[in-house]
């Protein structure tokens, strides 16, 4: 039996594909202090312009750059792989594929957003990127890709996961970035978070004000913030995953796929496994596409559709998404990269629209599903990863009890060779779930009062 299934360089995509252009109900605009639309222009002291223009495009295919193709080539096409013995353990009819973005050089997709940001930074004349990261991820996938095409780089890395993974640190350093504890004194946003708290874990929310203000307060003009996830633009780079999946499943021999999952933090894995097949479902297709989240951090299971901001220190526009609050800080979790109060609004308006069913679960769940896997399939996952995994395993065991032949993809998202001591704090039965009451949801909701709401837009077809 075939269980990898691989694509030649020249069959990588070679236009990224934009969702935004093929949603049945328009998304709406990111709106200024005044409650206004904002302007491209507006947006100008944070990105470059030529991302900017993605970020607003309408277009349904945006093409890739020569260019980034061959900076995507070190590591892409990323292998679809048939997790057969997983099938055999949960005695399922289903069918389950992974897309193994793993195998890029940091251990996850990130890079696919990563280089494709760098370079076009690298176009306008920037010569200094300043970022985010949560578990590490990013903040390291960032710092290789301003390594291959030569831009300093500084990353604002959450504290829980800071001290919880200093491998990741390490990677970045070795890359040649600079990379401290958030919240930090480096900001004025860093140091009014510690005034309040100086024993806070950080968040994602607080790392973003950081790094914006460091870009912004930048006199020379020559630095410029990146996101690792949320953003239109992000998503877009992100479907080079997707638009590989479905020509590696008609090599498996797969007609049609009935399940695809990732998981969902900011959005961005999932979106680019899933965007590309929620085309087919607009169009008609009957597809189950699942963002699953951690029930520590319910965004989309719990949260309201509001405008908020992305950051604690509200330097970011309004957003239309589903939101716990920019003040919200999550549980200390080892999933750190899914730690984020907000989600991207393409995803948030897939949910709306019914396109995404959203699942959460707890941790310990997700980490005996990653034991599962790594004692089946071999891999030791990313935290993050393992809460695609932990719903893969629920719909096939649905699938056994309905006695149906489902086809079940889910993406990879990186390895968790980094999160070793997580796992070990579990074998060791140190860790515990975390799902925050209702009182504290929505006290944490109230931050938003008074800020304008976004319609309620979907057509009621899903």
């Amino acid at each position: 039996m075939t269980i990898k299934f691989f694509l030649d360089e020249k069959e990588m995509p070679k236009q990224w594909y934009n969702l935004a252009a093929d949603l049945p109900s328009p998304m709406q605009p990111p709106l200024g202090p005044d409650g206004k639309p904002i302007s491209p222009d507006m947006l100008a002291p944070v990105f470059p312009m030529n991302l900017i223009e993605q970020e607003v495009s309408q277009e349904r295919w945006i093409d890739i750059p020569e260019e980034i193709m061959k900076l995507l080539s070190i590591w892409r096409p990323s292998p679809l792989q048939r997790a057969v013995r997983l099938e055999q353990a949960l005695g399922t009819p289903a069918r389950i594929y992974f897309k193994n973005e793993s195998v890029s050089p940091p251990g996850s997709h990130k890079p696919n957003t990563a280089v494709a940001q760098a370079w076009y930074n690298k176009q306008f004349g920037i010569k200094r990127l300043t970022t985010e990261t949560g578990a590490g991820q990013w903040g390291s996938a960032l710092a290789f890709a301003c390594s291959l095409i030569g831009l300093e780089c500084k990353v604002y890395m959450v504290r829980i996961s800071f001290d919880q993974k200093p491998f990741r640190k390490v990677m970045m350093h070795t890359w040649g970035a600079e990379c401290i504890p958030s919240p930090s004194t480096d900001t004025k946003a860093g140091q009014e978070v510690l005034d309040r708290d100086p024993d806070t874990p950080g968040s994602l929310g607080i790392a973003i004000s950081e790094a914006i203000e460091d870009a912004v307060t930048d006199e020379t003009g020559k630095t410029r913030y990146t996101l690792g996830s949320v953003l239109n633009h992000v998503m877009l780079h992100q479907t080079v995953i997707g638009l590989e999946a479905k020509k590696q499943l008609k090599l498996a021999g797969e007609k049609n796929v009935d399940v695809i999952i990732g998981c969902a933090g900011g959005g961005s894995n999932f979106a680019g496994l899933s965007f590309p097949f929620a085309s087919d479902k607009i169009n008609g297709a009957k597809i189950e596409i699942i963002p699953v989240e951690p029930a520590s951090c319910p965004t989309l299971t719990r949260a309201p559709f509001v405008y908020d901001h992305g950051d604690i220190a509200k330097m970011t526009p309004l957003l239309p998404m589903h939101s716990l609050g920019h003040d919200f800080v999550p549980a200390p979790i080892h999933a750190g990269g899914l730690r984020y109060h907000g989600m991207s609004p393409l995803v948030s308006q897939g949910v709306v629209e019914g396109l995404f069913t959203p699942m959460a679960i707890q941790q310990l769940e997700c980490f005996e599903a990653a034991l599962m896997f790594a004692r089946t399939e071999g891999m030791i996952i990313a935290p993050e990863t393992s809460h695609a995994v932990a719903a893969t395993i629920r719909k096939a065991r649905e699938a056994k009890e309905e006695g149906k032949e489902k086809v079940i993809l889910f993406n990879l998202s990186g390895h968790g060779l980094m999160d070793l001591n997580g796992y070990e704090s579990f074998i060791h039965g140190k860790l515990a779930d975390y799902v925050p009451t209702q009182e504290e949801v929505e006290r944490a909701l109230k931050v938003m009062n008074g800020y304008p709401r976004p319609e309620i837009r979907k057509t009621g077809k899903w």
